[in-house]
């Protein structure tokens, strides 16, 4: 029998489907398209943006252009985005992932948000790697902090694996993701590269960006 935990996350992520259809029926160029243009934006307003010295420290970042919340009985948070890691050669291609998890609660209404992560040491690396792992579970996870001096106001970057933040309106903040399942977008993947591809091959350097991710790629180098 299939743990509660795990039989929840699997619920919320149906319902998220079934509530936000857009998100996953957008095309997968549509997504790299649309998370390209998240990167670009990135630190145009430096006193209210996330801390350049961690953007030039990260060994990965993670996009989701648009993250879902909404609710009924049952809370829904859904995404898909794409990742790309530092190797010996530079930035890696994007590879695709989702972004998966629930609460309860009595919720009325929802949310589109833009949801931004940084993998800030080899020990959150090597999650990202993995096909699947749970943010604040196998991955210690924290608000990231915002501004010019926002990593003076905390040692968050100092203690976790990776730095979450999201935007709405234009406005960055730090956002908890604890409980919160990442894992491996295969038929983004599939549709970017022509075949199946794992993270891992894409991630570390092994697989040449594909025709339509050198956007993405020369976007995530700028920093």
């Amino acid at each position: 029998m299939l743990p509660i935990r795990t039989l929840l996350i699997a619920a919320s992520a149906a319902v998220a489907v079934q509530i936000f259809p857009s998100v996953a029926a957008a095309s997968t160029p549509e997504r790299l398209a649309a998370a390209t243009d998240a990167v670009n934006s990135l630190s145009k307003t430096p006193d209210r943006d996330i801390p350049e010295d961690l953007l030039q420290k990260a060994h990965c970042i993670v996009v989701v252009p648009s993250m879902k919340s909404g609710a009924f009985v049952v809370g829904a948070d859904y995404g898909r985005g794409f990742a790309s890691c530092r190797t010996g050669k530079g930035w890696s291609a994007p590879a695709g992932v989702k972004v998966e998890g629930g609460s309860f609660g009595f919720q009325i209404g929802g949310s589109d948000t833009e949801v931004v992560m940084l993998v800030m040491n080899e020990a959150g690396m090597n999650k990202l790697l993995s096909t699947k792992f749970t943010l604040g579970g196998e991955a210690k996870v924290a608000a990231g902090p915002i501004g010019r001096r926002g990593t003076a106001q905390t040692d968050a970057a100092m203690t976790a694996e990776i730095l979450s933040y999201s935007r709405s309106k234009g406005v960055f903040a730090g956002v908890a993701l604890n409980g919160a399942t990442l894992r491996e977008d295969e038929s983004a993947n599939k549709d970017l590269y022509g075949k199946e591809v794992s993270n891992r091959a894409i991630l570390t350097g092994a697989v040449v960006p594909p025709e339509g991710a050198g956007q993405f790629v020369s976007a995530v180098r700028h920093f």
